[in-house]
């Protein structure tokens, strides 16, 4: 593993400012774009999705890559003004979600089409921005940014990600027991099929488990599914107290669009990169290489540091203004920030002939002694112990 303590390492004072986090900030412009694609309807409707995707992928363009790395003894006291922005975004993104279906259902000027374009672009802002922040808090030890974290997931009704995220993802990423982790030739449209109720049961079979163990049964109060039902219903039950069965629709548009965007990421982030298996069901521990990483500086402003994946299964609970940069020797770089790649992979064909060859090139970089890799592209290499 690299050291990321060496000279290069950028002091607290200089990076974790105030005027260092306010790059991070930028996702609040998506507010006033929310609110002009609204007001004007008709083609301004497209504009979420145009700035959040490729305006920061415009900005890569001109702001290169960030390589340096924060001192991994910066306290949490200062990095407050990082914190901050995920602490403050629930209110503001049901703020955005509940006022736009007031709006919307009321607008005489918006036609089916326009309402349907406009509330995808709402679940922009609850997907690329919403869920990524959720997976910044619930990753936290205190039990109130988990709870931020839960509420955010409810507006978009994925709330079981946070058990399938912690409990199935993070142990088993890279194995047969990892519905997110995309194998080999594997487009993303049949992946997307596949995650959504793999996802599902593997939270919900994670959660029975870890209750057995302690001799409580799926129906104890423990069972956070209580929890997710609940805050999802009061989400649901908002949207059609505020625009009656349309507004339940168009929350509906903006829930699937925001998960659509999350299992985008979740193909783009692992896809093709399998552990290596040791023998009766044993895995080699997780490795920076089994993460494809990018250190584009303006996408990583917008997705708080989520391309810097390899460090974030190294360290899980590590806040994102900490996360470390590693280079091709050791974590797979993408050539792209991940809404490029993302797009990418919504066209199978392209996205294969793009990324098949990277993938066997890290075959070949980290594991030039498996020579039959035909059970790894399949999934069929047998279940990890549990």
């Amino acid at each position: 593993m690299v050291d990321h303590t060496g000279p290069e390492t950028a002091s607290p004072q200089k990076r974790l400012s105030l005027i260092g986090a306010l790059p991070f900030w930028l996702s609040l412009t998506l507010i006033p774009v929310a609110l002009v694609s609204a007001g004007f309807g008709g083609w301004f409707t497209l504009l979420l999705p145009l700035w959040a995707w490729w305006l920061f992928t415009l900005l890569d363009v001109f702001t290169g890559l960030n390589l340096d790395n924060a001192d991994l003894d910066t306290p949490d006291d200062a990095l407050f003004w990082y914190r901050m922005i995920t602490w403050i975004w629930f209110p503001i993104q049901a703020a955005v979600i509940y006022g736009m279906i007031a709006y919307a259902t009321r607008a005489d000027h918006l036609d089916l089409l326009e309402k349907l374009v406009l509330f995808f672009g709402v679940g922009v802002i609850s997907g690329t921005v919403g869920i990524n922040y959720s997976h910044e808090l619930m990753h936290q030890k205190n039990k109130w940014e988990r709870w931020l974290g839960d509420l955010l997931l409810s507006t978009v009704l994925y709330s079981h990600f946070r058990s399938e995220h912690l409990l199935v993802h993070h142990r088993h990423v890279g194995t047969p027991a990892d519905a997110v982790t995309a194998r080999y030739n594997e487009g993303f449209h049949r992946f997307f099929v596949r995650v959504l109720p793999e996802c599902l049961a593997s939270a919900w079979g994670a959660e029975k488990a870890l209750l057995a163990r302690r001799d409580l049964s799926v129906w104890s109060r423990r069972n956070p599914f209580w929890r997710y039902a609940v805050l999802q219903a009061l989400a649901l039950s908002l949207a059609l107290a505020i625009g009656g069965i349309e507004g339940l629709a168009l929350f509906l548009v903006q829930a699937f669009s925001a998960v659509w965007q999350l299992e985008l990421t979740n193909y783009v982030e692992h896809y093709g990169l399998t552990r290596k298996h040791l023998g009766d069901g044993k895995y080699e521990h997780v490795k920076p290489r089994h993460s494809w990483n990018a250190a584009h500086k303006a996408t990583n402003w917008l997705l708080i540091n989520l391309q810097r994946h390899s460090d974030h299964h190294y360290k899980p609970d590590r806040r994102f203004p900490l996360l470390q940069n590693y280079d091709a020797e050791e974590a797979p770089q993408f050539p792209y920030g991940y809404p490029v790649m993302t797009l990418m992979a919504m066209i199978p064909p392209l996205w294969r002939r793009r990324m098949n060859p990277r993938v066997r090139a890290w075959r070949r970089q980290f594991y030039p002694e498996i020579e039959d890799w035909t059970a790894y592209k399949l999934g069929t290499n047998p279940m990890p112990r549990r």
